[in-house]
């Protein structure tokens, strides 16, 4: 009874926390936006005492609880090792702690954090790393399918179903999703939990105060006649049956050691001091299926990269479309101008507080319904939300963004909080105007401007019919984008948007 309360509040945890990176409507995010925010690391960040309080007096009552259940990235291993279990099943054996390299990863992870080097955590982070996973694998598998409802709910003169844009907004983070992916799949398909005891720094954490639970998987060597049935489907390879020990800083409490014990040797029940001589001792040996866990990594990894790395590029596009004043036209490609400061959303407060808050998750860069956000390729803050304005601009209306960061590095606002802060200012570049460079009349940048922060003067003071110019108000515009994203000149826009390292409120 109890694998199967587990499953079910897995299920429930993994199916809507994956629904949150796929839905493009907002709507999951109003009812369950709160699981993104009981995860650990985001928690911690968000310096959210009472989640991080709340997991951690839940692993010392319950044990690794938070990883079998609430984790998505350990369920996702779950889900590969159940299917892998349809070939083999029983493929686990007992293998030694590998202290050194769960240390060494959770020492790495932290000096990062405190550096700042934000990729580096973003990489390790477990949550960050579904994220990757389900924003830039399963949202597009999720969209076509959408698209393809679509497209027979309109045959069928119904409307409930909309086509939406499905677009790589990052090479580099599509192939780094990619590559976390397989590596995982491998790892779960022949050793279980290997990722969750070995590099995870949540696991690594959770993993020391699971050793003091009150409630534990406990062996009775009365009962136990030492049949090895429990190593055998022990994902986490931490049931030495022969010693009738369990390593508790690896146990992620699954239950599955007591539903495939067919003596009732194992029970879900309070520790007694008696455990403590039977739990798992250093060991100087090396564990002979460690070989097996590495065989074949590098060439299927490079294999399946390979394949859809190339599949996916071609859905690149190599044009676009913009609005001008009469319609769509098609024009050539646009180019991204070169910002001295990047654009970060509002909320964000400054630059240094993104880098410093954010896990690279791309919660953000799913729901923005506007295109504009998309992963950062600067390998200082690699996958943080940047803002880019080749497919749309920041409306004013538009909040999502801020309304579904779990870590605090956008902080929640208004639509009248986003309609007066600054996060840059609109530049105009003369030589590149078709004013200038076509002589003609445009004005698209005025026309579209939501805070009419341009005006067009004339460009010749002395002639009131001359042809019309922009003429910026800095102190007012706050840099949504519009004017560049309605800008015709190509290939790059004759106004752009400069970006602030420190936002305001104007």
């Amino acid at each position: 009874m109890l694998r199967k309360i587990r499953i079910f509040a897995a299920t429930f945890c993994f199916v809507l926390i994956t629904l949150l990176f796929l839905d493009f409507t907002g709507t999951i995010h109003a009812w369950f936006g709160w699981l993104a925010k009981i995860q650990f690391w985001p928690a911690l960040l968000a310096l959210n005492v009472g989640v991080v309080v709340g997991l951690v007096i839940l692993t010392l009552l319950l044990g690794r609880v938070y990883c079998s259940v609430i984790c998505p990235l350990g369920v996702l291993q779950d889900i590969i090792s159940w299917f892998a279990s349809k070939r083999k099943k029983y493929r686990f054996s007992y293998s030694p702690a590998l202290k050194w390299v769960r240390y060494a990863a959770l020492v790495v992870f932290i000096v990062a954090c405190i550096a700042g080097i934000g990729s580096l955590v973003a990489l390790i982070s477990p949550y960050s790393a579904y994220g990757r996973i389900a924003s830039n694998l399963f949202a597009p598998i999720y969209q076509e399918g959408n698209n393809l409802l679509a497209y027979f709910a309109e045959r069928m003169d119904s409307y409930a179903f909309y086509p939406v844009d499905v677009w790589v907004r990052s090479l580099a983070t599509m192939g780094i999703a990619i590559l976390s992916f397989v590596i995982l799949a491998i790892l779960a398909w022949r050793n279980g939990r290997t990722y969750c005891n070995t590099i995870c720094p949540v696991g690594t954490v959770l993993g020391f105060l699971s050793k003091y639970a009150l409630l534990k998987p406990r062996i009775d060597t009365d009962k136990c006649n030492g049949c090895g049935l429990c190593a055998r489907k022990c994902k986490a390879s931490c049931i030495d049956s022969k010693n009738h020990a369990i390593d508790y800083s690896r146990c992620v409490t699954c239950m599955d050691c007591l539903d495939n014990c067919r003596q009732g040797a194992i029970s879900y029940t309070r520790a007694h001091k008696a455990d403590k001589a039977t739990s798992v001792k250093e060991s100087s040996t090396k564990d002979t299926t460690d070989v097996s866990r590495r065989r074949a990594l590098s060439a299927t990894a490079l294999v399946a990269m390979s394949s859809v790395l190339h599949a996916q590029q071609k859905k690149l596009e190599d044009y676009v479309e913009m609005k001008k004043d009469g319609g769509f036209a098609p024009i050539k490609e646009r180019k991204e101008p070169n910002r001295l400061a990047p654009l970060v959303p509002p909320g964000a407060l400054s630059i240094g507080n993104l880098a410093q808050h954010c896990t690279g998750c791309q919660l953000c860069v799913s729901v923005c319904e506007n295109h504009v956000l998309r992963p950062s390729t600067d390998l200082m803050k690699l996958m943080q939300p940047e803002m880019a304005f080749d497919r749309g601009y920041c409306r004013p209306e538009c909040v999502k963004c801020s309304e579904v960061c779990p870590t605090g590095a956008i902080k929640p606002i208004t639509k009248e909080d986003k309609s007066a802060i600054q996060i840059g200012h609109a530049v105009w570049v003369k030589d590149l105007c078709i004013v200038n460079t076509d002589g003609m009349s445009c004005g698209n940048c005025e026309r579209h401007c939501p805070t009419k922060s341009i005006q067009m003067v004339a460009k010749d003071p002395a002639d009131p019919k001359s042809l019309k110019i922009p003429v910026i108000n800095t102190e007012t515009c706050i840099g949504c984008g519009a004017c560049e994203y309605l800008c015709p000149s190509r290939p790059y826009s004759a106004i752009y948007v400069e970006g602030h390292e420190m936002h305001r409120s104007i």
